[in-house]
Parts: structure tokens; sequence; C-alpha cells
């Protein structure tokens, strides 16, 4: 089985492309000879999304599409129109993507999406009783990410209906792994410098998913028959807590977690004076999601526990910051 990877040289691309199940022929979509993929995989060269719905020449070797290539969520965005800017890579580029893929022959095309297209999460106050992001909830995307993401699904659904091509989608929060950079890696590297850290009193409820679970589920729906026209939320399988997360880092990164037991209302008002609300709404907040269709419809299960994701992590974040 061939199988045709955008975005190769993201974080979940690398993992992906050096993960491959037996039996299967891996290409890798880069835009740059200099692209490090991993020996035995085939690289694509193209400028741009919009190139590779024109190489039919490659679309028409491949069985399978499995499309991770976005333009991700901006902090700080500087574009005058964010949304007309995500639309352009992850709605428009991905609707003529699948086309293209459906006139070469193309059988099957896994769609990498996001939870932000369910929404930002669970009400703090409602913590008891929220019920966890399903795929009977109603989307709910709040910001031009998510509602790019959420419009491309619907796309997709639409050109499966038209032209026979086997959709599956796949919606993740959080991923993280070795290699993981942003808010996961600053919270690694302060927790492994002894911070105290004001998260103690949090009580919240967070899904996380181990790039190497979400590899592994991305590669099943694009073998297994049951994946045709689903969408499945994906997750490690367990909710934690912010203060749980970052003592389970702790312990990965053998260290101690220094946490002050600060009332989350002083943390939401700090954030406010300082102008780090967003952040500090991540960390206070919760973003449950219920994963049970993906293991009740293709028989999936996690293969690696959230400790063992945590560990790799830690361990190449230790490695790398030793040889600084």
């Amino acid at each position: 089985m061939k199988i045709l990877v955008t975005g190769a040289t993201g974080f979940v691309g690398s993992a992906l492309v050096r993960s491959s199940p037996p039996n299967t022929e891996i290409y890798g979509v880069v835009r740059s000879s200099d692209h490090n993929l991993p020996e035995g995989v085939t690289p694509v060269l193209v400028n741009s999304l919009l190139d590779l719905t024109a190489r039919a020449d490659v679309l028409s070797e491949m069985d399978c599409i499995v499309h991770l290539a976005a333009r991700v969520h901006v902090m700080h965005d500087t574009v005058s129109d964010p949304l007309a800017a995500f639309r352009a890579v992850n709605t428009e580029a991905t609707k003529e993507l699948a086309i293209a893929a459906a006139r070469s022959g193309v059988r099957r095309f896994v769609y990498l999406s996001s939870i932000k297209v369910n929404g930002e999460g669970q009400p703090d106050d409602a913590l008891a009783s929220a019920t966890p992001y399903s795929e009977l909830s109603k989307p709910t995307p709040h910001d031009p990410y998510g509602i790019s993401k959420w419009e491309a699904e619907c796309l997709l659904h639409q050109v499966a209906i038209e032209t026979g091509l086997e959709v599956a989608i796949l919606r993740p929060p959080l991923v993280y792994g070795a290699g993981v950079k942003a808010n996961f890696r600053q919270l690694m590297k302060l927790v492994k410098l002894g911070v105290p850290l004001p998260f103690g009193r949090v009580k919240n409820a967070r899904s996380l998913v181990y790039v190497g679970n979400l590899v592994d589920a991305i590669f099943t729906c694009a073998l297994h028959p049951a994946a045709v026209g689903q969408t499945f939320l994906v997750s490690d399988g367990v909710e934690v807590s912010t203060p749980d997360l970052i003592q389970h880092l702790a312990t990965a990164l053998g260290c101690p977690a220094r946490l002050l037991p600060v009332p989350p209302e002083v943390l939401k008002l700090l954030g406010q004076m300082t102008g780090k609300s967003a952040a500090i709404d991540r960390l206070l907040g919760s973003l449950a999601i219920d994963s049970r269709k993906l293991g009740q419809t293709l028989n999936w299960q996690p293969p690696f526990s959230l400790q063992q994701g945590l560990k790799v992590t830690a361990d190449e974040y230790l490695q790398s910051v030793s040889h600084l």
C-alpha cells in the first residue's frame, strides 16, 4: 500500500514517516531537497499544496493520502485577515487536494483536524457536571484556525459524497512527544529548573495525546475498512489536571515538582493584569474528550500510556539541553 503524507517534516509528520506499518510504502511531501526524511521514505518535492494537486503523476500511484499539512494555530497573528489566511491553506487547499486525489484514483483520504472544531473546552465552574467532547457534540469552533478546520471537514464529506473518496477524520487535542515545542516545552523547562509553579489548587481535566498514539490511530484510519466516512476524537484515554501533569513531568524529568497553592481566581486576575489571560485560561481550564468511539469502531487502543509518552518526551528534552 502506498501512502502519501503531507506535512511529512512537521512534528506529527516526522513521527509518522518513521513508523510505517508492514507492507506500506511511505512518500513524504516536502518543499526542499534538504528534507531530512528517514531512509526508505520517498520524497515528493512540491512548492505548495496547490502544486501537489497538479501532480497527477504522483497522486495516481497512491492508495491513501494522510493530510497533515496545515497553517497551524498562531498565538500572535500579524496578517490583516487571519480567517482568510487559515481558509486558504486549511480549507480550500484541502478541498482541492481531495478532489485531485479522487480524480487520480486515490482510494482513501485521512485528514488530521483538531479538537478546536469542538470548542475551547468546558467551563471551569462546571467541571463536576461537564460533559466531555465527543463526536456527537455540536461543533463550536471559536478561532480562525478551528473554523477553517471545521469547514475543511464539511467540504471533505461533500467531496466524498460526490466522488466516492473514502474520507476519515481525526480530531486530536494537544499533541506531545519527543521534540515538542512551544508551551509544553517551556513547562518542562520550568519544572526541570525547579521554578515554583502556582497551580497547586487547580482542579481541571484535560485530554492529551502522545504523538506515538496519534500516529498509530492515523495508520489505523488509513487501513481499517470501518474508518470510511467517520470522524474520531483521539486521546491517550485519560484526563489529567494541570498539577498532576506537572507531577508526572517532574517524575519523568527526575526532579521534584514545586507547586504553590495559589487560588485560581488570583491567577486569573494576574493574567488579566499582565495580558496573559489566554495562557492562564489554558492552564486553569478543562478540555476533556471522550475517545471511546475510536476503540469501539476500529478496535483501537492507545499503545502507549500517558506516563510512557511523557517519559519519552522528557528524555528527549533532557538530551537536548545536555548538549547546550
